[in-house]
């Protein structure tokens, strides 16, 4: 394990975090043009395919890691029966869920109800699929709904904001069901979907289209929202929510409905509208 690994066991995750948010939000010109440039040398940021490719003209950092793409710059797989990749970055993991089991490293695993924060809302996904994509700091940072769906409910689980770099992954047992997480569950004529967007150390906020900013505030207890009433139905890669900031997003799909692509593989890049998996039945 690395030291900053094993440093974010004692390090103030929150506090830590709403730092960094202060940093990122800042219209001081010097402070988020030094961000900017540096985050762009460092990680190679391809500006080109922004919908505003000038990087002086981001008000703040936050406006430059959650830039719009230009009109094209990513689509869907044309077959309709794809489903799509929520968001670009790279694969953490993919595959079958075992039971409510989910996998996360080699000798790492944790459960879909510790995840979803529910044992009812897990249990549609039992022997399932999921795929889990970490987005890097050079990568487009909102999310696209894979599929068509009916939003049902969103549940807020408290936790901690560890790293979610690969040596956390493999060293920081049952991470993403430990780290602060929105759970979004949704209706589609497959049967359910849950989109989890998932928090890490200094990259923890997380925004959606229907309500605006959800974390932070943190929360110290699950907090739920049902939307069952409204209506809200979001089509197959229309933009979803949005990272302030960085992290991981997890899709659970039920069993028997879909076959993950072949192409997927733990740590193959991915981009936003490609395909993730298949329908069938």
């Amino acid at each position: 394990m690395s030291l900053v690994t094993t440093l974010t066991y004692v390090l103030p995750h929150r506090l830590l975090s709403s730092l960094a948010r202060r940093l990122a939000y800042s219209r001081s010109p010097g402070l988020k043009q030094w961000l900017i440039d540096t985050v762009t040398r460092r990680f190679g940021v391809d500006l080109s395919e922004a919908a505003e490719p000038d990087p002086r003209a981001y008000p703040s950092f936050n406006a430059f890691f959650t830039r719009a793409l230009k009109t094209g710059a990513r689509v869907p797989d044309a077959d309709p029966r794809a489903l799509l990749m929520p968001a670009d970055g790279h694969i953490s993991q993919c595959g079958a869920i075992e039971g409510d089991r989910i996998f996360q490293a080699k000798g790492q695993s944790f459960t879909a109800t510790e995840l979803l924060g529910d044992a009812t809302g897990a249990a549609p996904f039992a022997n399932g699929l999921f795929a889990t994509v970490y987005l890097s700091p050079r990568d487009y940072h909102r999310v696209h709904m894979p599929w068509r769906g009916r939003l049902l409910e969103t549940v807020h689980v408290p936790g901690r904001l560890f790293s979610v770099g690969t040596d956390a992954v493999r060293n920081v047992p049952r991470l993403f069901a430990r780290n602060e997480r929105l759970v979004c569950h949704f209706e589609t004529d497959f049967g359910p979907m849950a989109v989890v967007m998932v928090g890490a150390l200094l990259v923890s906020g997380v925004e959606t289209v229907w309500s605006g900013v959800e974390i932070p505030r943190y929360a110290d207890a699950v907090t739920r929202k049902d939307y069952r009433r409204q209506s809200i139905v979001l089509d197959r890669f229309e933009e979803m929510a949005r990272f302030n900031y960085g992290s991981t997003v997890i899709v659970l799909l039920p069993a028997g409905t879909a076959e993950l692509a072949s192409s997927l593989a733990a740590e193959s890049p991915v981009r936003l509208g490609q395909r993730l998996a298949t329908r069938v039945g």
